[in-house]
């Protein structure tokens, strides 16, 4: 590509690809979210929606062939279809820039311009990783909340701290549909079921977990829920609910009380057992847990752990907390997580245990293409993100920019069809391959 437009000071940099090795360090250099999504060539264009559809598998056929039937051109078959499930996924442009004026800046040129590649290169990783984190917390968190005021008497509207999850469900075709009269979910409020019509959210949202993308307001229920269940504190669980893990089996998030730290057996193992019943697929050998480094503190207390990790202790893992693999873990401890939420005067920190395919990354086919070729700057993609160098446009000829872009989204797959009719260990989420552990 031709670069003669560019000041001759930066001429040889651009030539020895330094500008694409520090983009490509600070993208390639960590290890996020984005590690667990199964990656896809979006072709639509921006800001269009596309369902895509993968077929669910078939139940066992147990039943032996009956001799008299066995006749005829079908041989006494009746012919099974397997179910369909569909997610959807829209994309959207996400960039930035920063100018570098090749004057005033001219002491520290080369420095300033390869500072700035690695700058917006951290930006773009850390922008995609917040994105597929959001996707990731605001489904595997959702179906599973408290009871946020009690009712004064027996009704079919009651008031929760966070509905996402309640908002939509998947119908016989596996398409993602709103929670209606039609299609309905059964939902635990309290000790008792009760199914599910409706929601709304709260025109001033006072969810305690608002800081972490939670929705307060009001669950309508086909008959009326009693003021027993539907009491302040009580757990609220949809059916189809992804699994979220509690030390010592707490219902909700309000109940976690001090010394509820992460544990080894209760969560960290009762997340992988669940999803290796579930069948779902690991990475490279183990699942990612992804957690913040207070977590990781009190799972390094907890004695299960460290009677495991005996004889690490001088590790250089345990020493310095870095990602490190055990008994089909692999932890990761990472500074992009969700923000805690006080309870009690606790702070409640929620790690993500993901398995393969706990999200779909979709990338823009077109995000490079160009109507007319040019020689007005230098275009380097590392790992779908794009990092555009433009030549000096202003008058004087003095401001290069640097910018980066991605053209993409991320959305959650679901896996209904994978049930306990078909895989009896399997259990009814709707959402399996990631697990939410919340603890102190």
């Amino acid at each position: 590509m031709a670069i003669n437009n560019f000041p001759v000071a930066l001429q040889s940099i651009i030539q020895q690809n330094f500008l694409e090795r520090e983009f490509q360090t600070s993208i390639e250099a960590k290890l996020g979210f984005r590690a667990v999504a199964d990656r896809m060539d979006f072709p639509n264009s921006i800001g269009e929606t596309i369902t895509k559809s993968r077929a669910g598998l078939l139940q066992v056929s147990t039943t032996p062939l009956v001799p008299a039937n066995n006749s005829n051109f079908d041989n006494g078959l009746t012919a099974q279809n397997w179910g369909v499930e569909q997610f959807t996924l829209s994309i959207n442009e996400y960039a930035n820039t920063i100018d570098l004026n090749t004057v005033t800046e001219r002491v520290g040129l080369a420095g300033q311009f390869l500072l700035n590649a690695s700058r917006l290169g951290e930006q773009a990783y850390r922008t995609l990783d917040t994105l597929a984190l959001n996707a990731l917390r605001n489904t595997y968190m959702g179906g599973n909340t408290a009871v946020k005021t009690t009712l004064g008497s027996a009704g079919p509207a009651v008031h929760v701290d966070d509905i996402r999850g309640f908002q939509t469900t998947l119908n016989n075709e596996g398409q993602v549909v709103g929670v209606s009269g039609s299609n309905s979910v059964l939902v635990t409020v309290g000790s008792d079921s009760y199914t599910l019509v409706g929601s709304a959210p709260d025109g001033s949202n006072v969810s305690a977990a608002a800081q972490q993308g939670g929705i307060s307001g009001t669950l309508t229920f086909s008959g009326n829920v009693s003021v027993a269940d539907a009491t302040a504190g009580n757990a609220v669980v949809s059916a189809i609910a992804p699994t979220i893990l509690r030390p010592n089996h707490r219902a909700t998030t309000g109940a976690l009380v001090a010394g509820d730290t992460l544990q080894m057996v209760t969560t960290i193992l009762a997340a992988t057992s669940t999803m290796r019943d579930n069948n779902v697929p690991d990475i490279d050998g183990a699942y990612n847990c992804y957690l913040s480094n207070r977590q990781l503190q009190g799972l390094f207390s907890d004695s299960a752990f460290q009677l495991v990790f005996r004889g690490a202790y001088g590790s250089e893992e345990y020493r310095q907390g870095n990602v490190f693999e055990l008994m089909g873990v692999r932890f990761v401890p990472v500074n992009n997580v969700v923000l805690p939420q006080s309870v009690n005067g606790n702070n409640v920190y929620r790690a993500i245990v993901c398995g393969q395919g706990a999200l779909i990354e979709g990338d823009f086919a077109g995000q490079d293409a160009e109507d007319v070729p040019g020689n007005i700057g230098q275009k380097v993609t590392v790992d779908g993100i794009t990092m555009i160098t433009r030549e000096p446009m202003d008058r004087l000829q003095e401001i290069i920019a640097q910018s980066w872009k991605w053209i993409g989204g991320f959305c959650v797959p679901s896996d209904t069809m994978a049930n306990p009719t078909v895989i009896p260990t399997a259990n009814n989420s709707a959402f399996k391959r990631a697990i939410v552990i919340e603890s102190l």
